[in-house]
């Protein structure tokens, strides 16, 4: 699938969240579960790369995609209000890996005790 990244914006969406397909693109890009393999050592750069650019001291060659990424891999695993990290199974994107297996315990379990009663 052929990814564009429009000009980036920082704390914007990277997709038009006027339309549906927009917003619901937006939200598969919150959900992404492969944020969860992130480095610490590349979370420090998406950092240092989104600081630069808002202090204005991007190199003029950092593209639009690396700045649009760097933002997506901060917003999915640093904490909006307080900055810190936020524990893998409490993000977004671990919302499907982590919380899966929860369900469906609780759904055998409800499912067992209502069924041999």
């Amino acid at each position: 699938m052929n990814q564009s990244y429009p000009p980036f914006e920082l704390g914007k969406s990277r997709f038009d969240q006027s339309t549906f397909w927009g917003r619901f693109r937006h939200f598969l890009d919150v959900v992404d579960p492969r944020t969860l393999f992130i480095s610490d050592q590349k979370l420090r750069e998406s950092k240092q790369l989104l600081h630069e650019y808002k202090t204005g001291a991007a190199s003029a060659d950092v593209t639009d995609q690396s700045l649009w990424e760097a933002q997506k891999i901060v917003q999915a695993i640093i904490h909006p209000d307080t900055g810190e990290k936020i524990l893998m199974p409490f993000r977004m994107s671990g919302f499907v890996p982590f919380g899966t297996p929860i369900v469906s315990a609780c759904n055998m379990c409800t499912t067992h005790t209502h069924t041999h009663t």
